[in-house]
Formats: structure tokens, C-alpha cells, sequence
């Protein structure tokens, strides 16, 4: 059966055209129209503590500089934009008590093994977060609780980024995906997710080995994927095997 198989040499490819890396975050390089980035960062900062008052701070707060930075990159260094996912996405956060979330506190569906985050990075250095599709069964499992998962399992993926790194590969195991696994509801929380409180971090997403009662939800999630429906990727097993990862690396679904 090994011999079937085949992987990616240990020799790394080029990694795909990345955003500014995480180690420039904290840099004062000029924003477009000449405002420095500090400069940029500091007006959003008080804009935030002048208008939204009750938001927390700290780490992933009104006055988290890296965080600021990030969402002003996302918005194409616009302020009045900026402000206002920030504000979107502090008070979700919050809400949804995002810092509270552990592993024991969805331990219920994370045993399941329905998601996630494996142990080793692909070739360029991306945590990996993994579904599998068919373990998944929105009749069956709270939709809240996969919420939760969902979030505590970005919040995981994210937190293993590298220096130099600053987005992660997502991959949709859809091998014995049935209807009953189907999800709409779910999928659109998890752009609403990424867009907006997580954005520009999710680098590539896998469909992998999607059967053809896969095609009608795909039909329908691509026009709410928009622009970022070009991150998506159908491919086999096989493919994620040699272009992703190496013999080592792969993940353990995955492997031969």
C-alpha cells in the first residue's frame, strides 16, 4: 500500500505570497497615503476607548496594538473601517466569551474527532486545522456547542502561528460525506467567522475527495464566499499528501 503513495521531497517549495509576517506587526513603516502605521494605530485606539468605552482591553481588546494593526491591514488601512470591525468583532469576542473557551469546555464534541488542529505545520509552515465532514451531524449535535468548537479550535490554530507566519491552512476531509452531514447554518457562521473576526487568517482551504452530493451545498456557499471562494481548493486525498506535507507531517487521516 506505501508504495501507492508518494510525498513531497523534505526540500521545502517557495511559500505562497504571504501578507506582512506576524515579526512586522509591531513596525512603523508608512501606511498608504503617507500616515505612519503607529500613527494609524494609536487614532483607532482612542477612537475605540472614546466610543466604545465598555469594550474589554488587553489581549484582543481595544487597546491591543497587534490586533489594531491586523484589522487596519484587513481594511486597507482605512480607519472609520477599521474601527468598525474592530468593534464588531471585540464585542462577538466578548459575547461568546472567546477567552474562556479551553478544551474542556467542549470536550463533549472535540472527542468526537469531528475537528482538529494537527500537530505538525504544512510545508510553509501553516498550522493545519482539520475537519471531518463526516462526523459531523447538525440534527444530532447543539449548534452553539459546534460553535464553540469552532472557535476555541481557530483560537488553538492560531495561537501555534510561527514567526513569520500569519495565516493558517484550513482542510475539509469530505470523504463519506452524506446529506445528514450537510450544514448550511453552520458554514455561515463559519465565513461570518473569518471575515469578520478572524480575517485574512485563513491562507487555503482543502475540499478534499468532495462526492457529488457535495455539489448542491457548495452551489450554494460559494456566492456567500465571495472573493475569498478563490482560497478554495477541491483536490484528493493523495494531493494533500504530496503537496502539503511530507512523509513526517501528514495527518494521521491522511496517511497510508
Amino acid at each position: 500500500m506505501a508504495a501507492t503513495c508518494s510525498f513531497r521531497s523534505i526540500v521545502r517549495a517557495p511559500p505562497p505570497p504571504r501578507g506582512l509576517a506576524r515579526r512586522a506587526v509591531r513596525c512603523c513603516s508608512a501606511a498608504p497615503g503617507g500616515a505612519s502605521t503607529s500613527k494609524l494605530v494609536m487614532e483607532v485606539k482612542e477612537r475605540l476607548k472614546r466610543e466604545h468605552p465598555g469594550l474589554p482591553t488587553g489581549r484582543s481588546g481595544r487597546d491591543d496594538d497587534e490586533m489594531i494593526l491586523w484589522f487596519l491591514k484587513d481594511r486597507k488601512f482605512a480607519v472609520d473601517e477599521a474601527v468598525s470591525k474592530l468593534t464588531k468583532a471585540i464585542k462577538w469576542r466578548q459575547d461568546f466569551r472567546v477567552s474562556e473557551l479551553s478544551e474542556e469546555s467542549v470536550k463533549g464534541l472535540y472527542q468526537t474527532g469531528k475537528a482538529y488542529v494537527h500537530t505538525s505545520f504544512d510545508i510553509y509552515d501553516r498550522p493545519v486545522l482539520v475537519v471531518v465532514a463526516a462526523k459531523h451531524f447538525p440534527y444530532k449535535q447543539d449548534q452553539l456547542e459546534n460553535e464553540k468548537l469552532c472557535a476555541f479550535l481557530v483560537e488553538k490554530a492560531l495561537s501555534k502561528l510561527p514567526m513569520g507566519t500569519d495565516n493558517i491552512l484550513g482542510i475539509f476531509d469530505l470523504r463519506g460525506f452524506h446529506v445528514e452531514n450537510g450544514d448550511l447554518q453552520f458554514l455561515k457562521f463559519l465565513i461570518d467567522v473569518f471575515y469578520y473576526y478572524y480575517p485574512k487568517r485563513l491562507g487555503q482551504v482543502l475540499f478534499v475527495d468532495a462526492p457529488f452530493v457535495f455539489q448542491p451545498m457548495w452551489q450554494l456557499v460559494k456566492p456567500l464566499l465571495k472573493q475569498y471562494a478563490s482560497l478554495v481548493r477541491f483536490c484528493d486525498a493523495e494531493t494533500v499528501r504530496k503537496e502539503y506535507f511530507t512523509e513526517e507531517t501528514v495527518p494521521p487521516d491522511f496517511r497510508c
